[in-house]
């Protein structure tokens, strides 16, 4: 099971992404499930139809509508990303990187991420894994 980022959503949407490749070799290296948070769809929304149009936009929501990639609300995660924003502020971690961490800690902690800087942090405590390894 792993937690996709933004980062790793638009890599694997964007043929043209130095990192495509490695980001198809981690879904294909990985049968999924493949956890989409609800609390990035308006952030890799944004990015996908104002860089790469909505023919690609609508690509995503086939895929989701489809469920190859689950979407997980996490309401119950609430406290958590609360927690990692104030902790990790300094950074600053933000909203989106804090929903897609407290998500994977709740699913089993493989993060698909191409932001290693943010998340490298708080891989450190142990409760997530990043891929593709770099």
């Amino acid at each position: 099971m792993i937690t996709l980022d933004t980062s790793a959503i638009f890599a694997l949407l964007n043929r043209s992404d130095p990192d495509h490749e490695a980001v198809r070799s981690a879904f294909a290296g990985d049968g999924g499930p493949y956890i989409v948070p609800a609390g990035i769809l308006a952030e890799i929304g944004y990015l996908v139809e104002r860089r790469l149009g909505i023919k690609v936009l609508d690509a995503l929501l086939v895929d989701l509508q489809q469920r190859a990639m689950t979407v997980d609300c996490g309401g119950e995660d609430l406290a958590r990303i609360r927690e990692l924003a104030a902790r990790y502020a300094d950074l600053p971690l933000g909203l989106a990187d804090a929903v897609v961490i407290a998500c994977a800690e709740r699913n089993g902690g493989s993060v698909l991420t191409l932001d290693f800087r943010h998340f490298r942090a708080v891989a450190r405590e142990g409760k997530i894994r990043l891929q593709p390894a770099r």
